[in-house]
């Protein structure tokens, strides 16, 4: 099958206009925009202006009336408490706008903003798309986040509610949120409202008289209310993303361009039409699963699965493939972090036979960058396309992406591909010129971006220009560095802060960690730029074992080191590696490179607020101590 990528790419940035209001006419409009597309107040972009919709209803209620009633919408799997419950899109439009009717009950109407603070529940998403319905605004906090930083974004959206859970679960433990929650609010200068806490059975939480509501108390007495039209360009979402100041960043996604592009996506990146399975192994707490799980697959008719687990220990490295067989999901999307955790226990892929995947045509990696290793292993065990792709909070959808539904391009292990529709990307240097092909330099994007990225920063347009907008007037810096090779396909290696300057030279922490992935006896592995006084800066790595492999570090370091001397060169000045058991992880599966740097600089640190698991950070500290490190203590 041969590709439209092309045509279809170089029309959107020909016609923008016209491209995404074709794009938009799959939708149903209360009231059609008067502009597609309004620059009169640049850099504050705006699309569909003068248009209202709602993002519930055409979620929901249009697939009803399009005689998709009785069709799962969504599939709730929890091997955490053994259950599973599928709900029709009439049954979840029941139950969303029901309430609805509760939330305004409580006093929530158009413009609110109600902050939800829960596991990976049913509810979660019922919970956003009742905001959605009413037009409030919801901001999701992930479940268990610390109470300080809870408390920022509490200060910041200024919620009138709380929507929260007595605790989450996970492999083996019980979390209590509700303490976590009260904690948080006692911070906040805000104080809100109510707070509506959903009782789980696994573990009661005590309630605040005067304050806080059972879920099912408030829900049971309320009528369900029809869906609020709201501006194209009013908000739907806030969502956080740490910024460097220690001030979170309230991104802001708006309705119109959001349900545009979300829908325009789902078949044409991921290749799901309505009807069909999308299961995406995220949680509701990062962009990932506000995207993915709750509102494209939706806004499309197809059935999103969401699932309380992990990708192994529930019960074994077989997890996903249960799944994937149980539900006859379609379409799998995960981050590479939990294909490398199933690869370190079963890198045979020995669970994988144990499953009919018959109906499982492609899998996704976003999140971290997809080591070319990993993606072959995938790949070669699974026997379909394995496809990296490249997004962020910020852009609320793919940036960078190999096209399902346009006709696969060959596929480039290492890269991501090329920009989707309205993505005018390019590699700067540091003066702004254009960096020549195959050249590290900064990804950014020419302004406008299209529908569906961030419209600012929730009551912060100047952090929003400061953070994304002030380095390269007239485009968006995305944070990120990589390169673009001769055939225009994009190579995302590192963030910016990543790239380290050796004795003068601009090197790549991901291309050295591609390198090392490469090995053998490597599940997993970071190398971060620590502080030199001869060179300026030095890689180390920090590599995990594959399950069964025997051999330490005195064996497999010094082949390590010869590997980096050999494909990327003496330059790299790579001589330095420990083995570790595990990599420091946000719960999204993120590396924190940036906390290990500072813990081998020997500078302070705070414990980051999304790691999984802090004690981490003490067993990397133990195993620097023996190459010597941090240098300065």
């Amino acid at each position: 099958m041969s590709s439209a990528y092309e045509a279809v790419y170089a029309r959107s940035l020909k016609e923008p206009e016209r491209f995404w209001a074709d794009a938009a006419e799959a939708l149903h409009w209360d009231r059609r925009w008067d502009r597609v597309f309004d620059d009169s107040r640049k850099p504050y972009y705006r699309w569909f202006v003068g248009g209202t919709l709602n993002t519930c209803y055409n979620a929901l209620d249009l697939h009803i009336e399009r005689g998709r009633g009785k069709q799962p919408a969504l599939i709730y799997d929890s091997p955490v408490t053994g259950t599973v419950r599928a709900y029709t899109y009439r049954e979840l439009r029941d139950e969303v706008a029901q309430f609805a009717g509760a939330l305004r009950n409580l006093g929530v109407e158009k413009g609110d903003r109600v902050l939800i603070y829960m596991p990976m529940v049913p509810e979660a998403a019922i919970a956003m798309l009742a905001c959605a319905r009413l037009g409030a605004v919801h901001s999701v906090v992930f479940g268990g986040f610390a109470p300080k930083e809870t408390a920022s974004r509490i200060d910041d959206a200024r919620p009138k509610l709380i929507l929260s859970a007595s605790c989450g679960i996970e492999v083996n433990r019980v979390i209590p949120y509700k303490p976590l929650l009260d904690q948080a609010i006692e911070l906040a200068r805000h104080k809100p409202d109510r707070c509506v806490i959903l009782q789980r059975p696994q573990q009661k939480a005590p309630l605040i008289r005067g304050r806080d509501l059972d879920w099912q108390d408030v829900q049971a007495g309320a009528a369900p209310v029809d869906c609020v039209p709201v501006a194209a360009t009013d908000p739907l979402y806030i969502l956080y993303t740490s910024g460097t100041t220690g001030i979170p960043k309230g991104v802001v996604r708006d309705n119109g361009g959001h349900a545009v592009a979300s829908h325009w996506s789902m078949e044409n990146i991921y290749g799901i039409g309505a009807g069909e399975i999308m299961w995406t192994a995220s949680d509701i707490g990062w962009q990932v699963g506000h995207s993915y799980i709750v509102y494209a697959p939706l806004l499309k008719g197809a059935t999103s699965l969401l699932y309380e687990g992990k990708p192994i220990g529930t019960p074994d490295a077989g997890a996903f493939w249960r799944v994937i067989s149980q539900h006859r999901v379609n379409v799998f999307f995960t981050a590479p972090t939990a294909f490398r955790a199933i690869k370190k226990e079963d890198p045979r892929g020995e669970h994988i036979g144990r499953y009919d995947l018959s109906r499982f045509r492609a899998l996704f990696l976003a999140g971290e960058r997809s080591d070319p290793d990993t993606l072959q292993w995938a790949q070669t065990r699974l026997g379909v396309p394995v496809i990296d792709h490249y997004w962020q909070t910020e852009t609320g959808w793919p940036v960078l992406a190999n096209c399902v539904g346009l006709g696969l391009l060959p596929i480039k292990p290492g890269s991501p591909a090329k920009p989707m529709p309205g993505w005018d990307l390019h590699i700067l240097d540091e003066n702004g010129h254009e960096s020549p092909r195959g050249q590290i330099g900064n990804i950014v994007a020419r302004l406008p971006m299209p529908p569906g990225a961030l419209t600012t920063l929730w009551n912060n347009d100047s952090g929003f220009e400061k953070s994304y907008l002030s380095h390269y007037p007239g485009y968006y810096l995305a944070g990120d560095a990589g390169y673009q090779d001769e055939d225009g396909y994009f190579y995302v290696m590192s963030r910016i802060d990543d790239i380290i300057n050796v004795a003068g030279h601009r090197l790549s922490t991901g291309g050295m960690e591609e390198v090392l992935a490469g090995h053998p006896d490597v599940a997993e592995c970071a190398v971060v730029g620590v502080a030199d006084e001869v060179k300026g800066a030095i890689p180390v790595g920090f590599v995990v074992t594959k399950a069964g492999v025997t051999r330490g570090a005195a064996d497999i370091v010094p082949e390590l080191v010869e590997r980096v001397r050999q494909t990327i060169g003496p330059v790299a000045a790579f001589k330095t590696a420990v083995v570790i058991k595990r990599l420091p992880k946000t719960r999204s599966g993120k590396i924190l490179r940036g906390t290990m740097k500072k813990i081998a600089d020997g500078t302070e640190f705070a414990v980051p607020a999304t790691i999984d698991d802090p004690a981490i950070l003490d067993e990397i500290a133990e195993a620097l101590k023996t190459i010597g490190y941090p240098k300065n203590r």
